[in-house]
């Protein structure tokens, strides 16, 4: 695998500032899963019952057969679970987001009509609550298409948000290939929404949660009571709320269930998390349109260089002078695995070093070779790369005082003649004094602690080379 997929390195250390509206240090975000009436059964046409997220140990699927007990549970979601959880949250006013199956709101219209009533959110959840892992991507496609088409007729508006969960590998891009959603939610990746390009297309997705989400009733390891779920509620929001005061405020998604939270037990956890939160200023609970609404007016598309989407000729060019004089480097990092944490300065920095540690030894010492004397006779006659001009510039070496310049001169020739190869230092890294100090002192190394050294200063020269690109 030469370009690897995976991004694993999103915003980095220093994620960006939301800017939520008013200042809030936090988005509290609700998601409402309205599956029930869209999962398996075979009155469905599926194959077999539903074994996913009950209160039933050990739940599995009974083939060609309805599983009494399962279905009673998913109606209770619709019956008693939605309504008490109607109830809390347009008596605390806040709205939620309702992350439908098409075919579950299809068979809960009462329902459907009180979410639209309270002015919730109601996105998409899929055509039915099925696994799409082994699905055909053609088949997947037209369920995608399906449930928009469904959701439409039964809602009386087209969903702005896609949320699959049972997803396969091929949901975000199909989604996003719609142009329909401002937002998708199929990844669980991160504290704020991010963009993702999808066939030229700037797509917007808001992560999800699996944690801080009431499944955790139906799972192992997971919670038996209502004070558990508060207390990872209050904890996880503690912690976000002080990085939001300390100026990088973020986005906690809180994943619920009719069938779950809505047990009696249960929902106590989460009143409890409601007045608790009801005790903060700066605490935003928009719907989950409204994140993406935000952050598309506030944090638009950037478009940057993508160092591991170029093709070969592409990447020598730009990127084939950064280790000085040397574009077989940049030629060799082309065929690493390269992806999306490469298209970093840390990153590209990285693979550029891997090949010059890899490298023969006469490689690297024509590398060394390559580099100019510090304020040596390529500088005097102006004739350094633009990169190397820069440099030196930057520390003064460009207005050196007679006695500065006989001093280089003689420290250049000194070291020459003891090692073979020019003093190398990033000299971003030091001023004009300590450039002279850090000469002095390596002039007395010997040959092989020297040439370690000055490799090591010729990959910290190519970091910061790239900081200055990328």
């Amino acid at each position: 695998m030469q370009r690897y997929p995976r991004n694993m390195i999103g915003y980095g250390a220093d994620r960006p500032d939301a800017k939520w509206p008013g200042g809030a240090k936090i988005a509290v975000q609700f998601v409402l899963n309205y599956e029930e009436g869209g999962e398996n059964n075979v009155l469905h046409g599926d194959q077999a019952s539903e074994a996913f997220l009950s209160d039933i140990a050990g739940a599995a699927q009974w083939p060609g057969q309805r599983h009494w007990n399962m279905e009673s549970i998913y109606e209770y979601g619709a019956r008693a679970g939605f309504w008490r959880l109607h109830r809390l949250f347009t008596g605390a006013g806040i709205p939620l987001t309702i992350y439908g199956v098409a075919t579950a709101l299809a068979r809960n219209p009462e329902q459907v009509e009180a979410m639209k009533d309270a002015g919730w959110e109601i996105a998409s959840h899929g055509l039915k609550w099925i696994e799409h892992k082994d699905m055909p991507e053609d088949e997947e496609r037209a369920a995608i298409a399906e449930a928009i088409r469904l959701h439409t007729e039964v809602v009386g508006e087209a969903p702005r948000g896609w949320y699959t969960g049972r997803c396969s590998a091929n949901t975000v891009r199909l989604a996003a290939e719609t142009g329909q959603f401002a937002y998708i939610s199929d990844t669980y990746d991160d504290d704020l929404p991010y963009w993702i390009e999808v066939d030229g297309r700037d797509q917007l997705i808001i992560p999800y949660t699996l944690e801080a989400n009431d499944m955790r009733f139906a799972v192992s390891p997971g919670w038996i009571e209502g004070e558990q779920f508060f207390t990872y509620l209050k904890d996880s929001f503690d912690t976000l709320y002080a990085e939001g005061e300390a100026g990088k405020p973020a986005m906690f998604s809180i994943g619920l269930h009719n069938r779950l939270i809505g047990r009696p037990g249960k929902v106590a956890g989460l009143q409890r998390f409601l007045n608790y939160i009801a005790g903060f200023d700066g605490v935003w609970t928009p719907r989950r349109l409204e994140i993406a609404e935000h952050w598309a007016a506030t944090h638009p598309p950037v478009k940057t260089e993508r160092p591991s989407r170029m093709d070969r000729e592409a990447f020598v060019a730009r990127f084939g002078g950064i280790v000085e004089h040397s574009p077989w480097v940049a030629d060799r990092a082309f065929d690493l695995e390269l992806g999306p944490a490469h298209d970093t300065p840390a990153g590209l920095a990285n693979a550029l070093a891997r090949v010059l540690r890899t490298a023969s030894a006469d490689e690297r010492m024509g590398v060394l070779c390559a580099h100019p004397d510090l304020a040596g006779k390529l500088a005097a006659a102006r004739a350094l790369t633009e990169d190397s001009t820069a440099e030196q510039a930057s520390a003064g070496l460009d207005a050196l005082t007679d006695a500065e310049r006989s001093r280089f001169t003689e420290l250049n020739t000194a070291y020459m003649d003891k090692h073979g190869f020019p003093f190398i230092i990033a000299v971003r890294d030091h001023d004009k004094p300590g450039i002279l100090a850090a000469f002095e002192r390596r002039l007395g190394n010997d040959t092989d602690t020297e040439f370690g050294e000055a490799c090591r200063q010729v990959e910290r020269i190519a970091r910061l080379r790239l900081e200055a690109m990328l």
